[in-house]
């Protein structure tokens, strides 16, 4: 979470590349620990650039399939690691897949923002 420096009160929030970094390895990690994950990005503030003090990280994680309903499936991914707070949506494909040809709102905004940081099948992009 944010960071005191060891002589002052002052409080530091976590940059994008912190966070851009912090969230690449723990996708590379949870990837390996789950099975059937397809793919993981963030989206919102940081992936917008547009973040500060008190923002968290919005992490979209695609799956095979789960037998957890939605609502609870974020809650089984462990993001302590992370330097700020996160909240994570986890969808199976056949959902992604329904979202996309419906339009959905939300899809349209994780499309537009999101950083995809792993793909089952290839290696984490530094890039991004």
């Amino acid at each position: 979470m944010p960071v005191t420096y060891s002589r002052s009160s002052v409080k530091r929030w976590p940059s994008k590349d912190e966070v851009d970094r912090a969230v690449r390895e723990w996708a590379d990690r949870v990837a390996r620990e789950k099975e059937g994950v397809v793919r993981i990005g963030y989206f919102g503030s940081y992936a917008r650039g547009d973040w500060g003090v008190g923002s968290d990280v919005d992490i979209v994680v695609i799956v095979e399939a789960s037998s957890l309903p939605y609502e609870r499936r974020g809650t089984e991914w462990d993001v302590l690691d992370l330097p700020v707070p996160a909240d994570v949506l986890v969808y199976t494909l056949e959902e992604w897949e329904a979202l996309s040809s419906g339009g959905a709102r939300m899809w349209r905004t994780i499309m537009e923002e999101a950083v995809w940081v792993w793909q089952a099948g290839r290696a984490s992009d530094p890039s991004g």
